[in-house]
C-alpha cells in the first residue's frame, strides 16, 4: 500500500529520479518588476511547490546578438542564466531530457503573479555535498536557560523615523528586565558585514537577506533581536518573516511622515539627496513600500519615546 498524493512523483526503481534544492536554469523574465538576486519567490515545478531564491545571475543573453552580457537583475523579456536555491528538495530533471520535470515558473509571493518561466540545465553539485548538521543543544534548551523565547523585532520606516532611537531604548528596557538582547543597526552592519554593499535595489535586497539570516541565528540562540533597517520593499520584509519564522518575527512600522523625517534630518542625508549628492535615497528618489498589515504600528508624532517603548514591551511579551 502506497500513500500517494498530488505533487508526488513515481519513478522506476532501477532508474530513480534525482532531487535537489539548488540548480542552474535559463530564466525568461515576464514581469515589469525586476528579478533581483537575493529576492524570494514561489516556484512551481510540475505539481511541486517550494520557496525559491535567486542566488546568482551568471549572465543575460542579448536577444539580438546572442552574446552573454553581465547583469545584476532581469527586466521584462530578459533571458538569463541563473542559479536558484529552494527551501526543500524537489524531484527534477534537465529540460533537454525531460520537459515535464525540467520546466518551472516563478510566482510573486505577494501578488501571486507569474513573474518568470524557466528551464533547468543541471543540478548544482554542492546541493548533494552539503547536509544540515544536527546539534544536541536545541533552541528550546537555550530559551529555557535564558528564561524567555528568542524573537526578532523588525523595525521598518523612513530614515529619520526613529528606528535606531526606539530600538535602542527598547533594548535598554528589556536588558534592565534581565532579557538577553542585541540590536542590529543599519549603519553598524554596513561598517562590517555589509560594507561591500551599496544602495542600489540589488544591494538593498542583499543587505536585508544577510541581516535576516544573522537575525535568524541570533533568535535561534535565544536572544531578543532588534533590527533597525529602512527595509523599503514589502517582498524583502516578507522574505525575512518567512526565513525567521512567523512565530518569532514581529514587524514594527514607525509611521512617520516624510516631511517630519526630513525636518529632523539629524545626519543631513535628506539635504544631500535633494541636492543630488545621494542617489537612490529612500523617500526622495527611491521608493518606500509601507507595510500593509504590520504587527505593530507606532505613530511617532503622537507618542514620545517612553510611550513607544511601553507599548512595544506590552505587545511583544503578552
Amino acid at each position: 500500500e502506497i500513500d500517494a498524493s498530488r505533487g508526488d512523483v513515481l519513478s522506476l526503481a532501477d532508474k530513480p529520479l534525482e532531487t535537489t534544492d539548488q540548480f542552474e536554469a535559463h530564466l525568461v523574465w515576464m514581469h515589469e518588476d525586476k528579478g533581483i538576486v537575493g529576492r524570494s519567490y514561489e516556484l512551481k515545478l510540475c505539481n511541486q511547490w517550494s520557496s525559491a531564491t535567486l542566488t546568482r545571475l551568471k549572465y543575460k543573453t542579448n536577444i539580438n546578438t546572442l552574446a552573454h552580457e553581465p547583469a545584476v537583475s532581469l527586466s521584462l523579456n530578459d533571458i538569463g542564466l541563473c542559479q536558484i536555491s529552494l527551501s526543500k528538495p524537489l524531484v527534477h530533471g534537465a529540460y533537454k531530457e525531460m520537459h515535464a520535470l525540467g520546466s518551472f515558473i516563478l510566482v510573486d509571493k505577494l501578488t501571486n503573479a507569474t513573474v518568470a518561466a524557466g528551464m533547468i540545465t543541471n543540478s548544482l553539485r554542492r546541493a548533494q555535498n552539503i547536509h544540515k548538521q544536527q546539534t544536541t543543544i536545541t533552541a528550546s534548551d537555550r530559551e529555557r536557560l535564558n528564561g524567555h523565547a528568542g524573537k526578532v523585532i523588525w523595525f521598518t520606516g523612513l530614515s529619520g523615523s526613529g528606528k535606531s532611537t526606539i530600538s535602542n531604548a527598547l533594548e535598554v528596557a528589556l536588558h534592565q528586565r534581565g532579557l538577553r538582547t542585541y540590536t542590529l543597526d543599519g549603519d553598524n552592519i554596513r561598517l562590517g558585514l555589509n560594507k561591500d554593499l551599496g544602495f542600489t535595489e540589488t544591494d538593498r535586497v542583499e543587505n536585508i537577506r544577510r541581516v535576516a539570516e544573522v537575525a535568524k541565528l541570533m533568535a535561534d540562540a535565544g536572544l531578543v533581536v532588534m533590527t533597525a533597517f529602512i527595509s523599503p520593499y514589502r517582498q524583502d520584509r516578507a522574505m525575512a518573516r518567512e526565513l525567521i519564522g512567523a512565530d518569532r518575527f514581529i514587524e514594527v512600522f514607525l509611521d512617520t511622515p516624510l516631511h517630519i523625517c526630513e525636518s529632523r534630518d539629524v545626519k543631513g542625508l535628506y539635504a544631500k539627496a535633494r541636492q543630488g549628492s545621494i542617489p537612490n535615497f529612500t523617500g526622495v528618489n527611491s521608493p518606500y513600500e509601507e507595510p500593509s498589515a504590520p504587527d505593530i504600528l507606532i505613530n511617532t508624532q503622537q507618542m514620545n519615546q517612553a510611550q513607544c517603548v511601553e507599548i512595544l514591551s506590552r505587545k511583544i511579551f503578552v
